[in-house]
């Protein structure tokens, strides 16, 4: 569905994280926009490290001090083996530059996560990136974001209309902070988005 919708788009370039998901995501779009898919380590959603497959529940008991500090939204705490989220936010910043500035005048379509997408609108909005989440995250969504002056900005964002049913978050899950692809919710990995 989200191939046959950019279909309709007018995209010079595919961009995508070489993980799994996202990966097959663009090589169906890549496919029906006959386009080739250029790959982005820089786009992966942040590493957890120790947590990584991990539910709330085995991180709290294998790795105590670890889901603490992620639990608390503790932004600079490097997960063993992993990474803090302040370098996560970093590194997503740099590459969606490096994207922009590779690509200037043209349309990019870029594959991603939720973490990603996270970072990329907290960033095009002004916000802190300890603010809780009060946007939506859907699976397949199509989010319009320009990249001027320096400036990312949101044009349009969480559309959904090229899907059959709603994949987008609950709002009530939203305003309490409980929301899906939220980083303290999904504190052991995140998907695809």
């Amino acid at each position: 569905m989200l191939a046959a919708r950019l279909a309709g788009e007018p995209v010079d370039r595919l961009v995508a994280s070489d993980l799994g998901r996202a990966r097959e995501t663009a090589a169906a779009i890549a496919h029906r926009l006959a386009l080739a898919v250029e790959l982005e380590p820089d786009l992966r959603e942040r590493s957890y490290g120790v947590l990584e497959g991990c539910t709330w529940a085995e991180a709290e008991a294998r790795h105590p001090e670890a889901y603490a500090r992620v639990a608390a939204r503790d932004h600079e705490y490097v997960v063993p083996g992993g990474e803090s989220a302040a370098a996560f936010a970093a590194r997503v910043v740099r590459a969606l530059e490096r994207i922009a500035a590779a690509h200037s005048g043209r349309r990019v379509a870029v594959v991603a996560h939720g973490g990603v997408l996270g970072v990329a609108y907290r960033r095009a909005a002004g916000l802190p990136r300890d603010a809780p989440r009060s946007y939506a995250l859907a699976n397949a969504s199509v989010n319009y974001l320009r990249f001027s002056g320096g400036r990312l900005s949101i044009e349009r964002w969480g559309d959904v209309a090229h899907l059959a049913v709603d994949t987008a978050d609950d709002p009530t899950e939203i305003a309490t902070g409980r929301a899906r692809g939220d980083a303290a919710d999904d504190a052991a990995g995140g998907g695809a988005r």
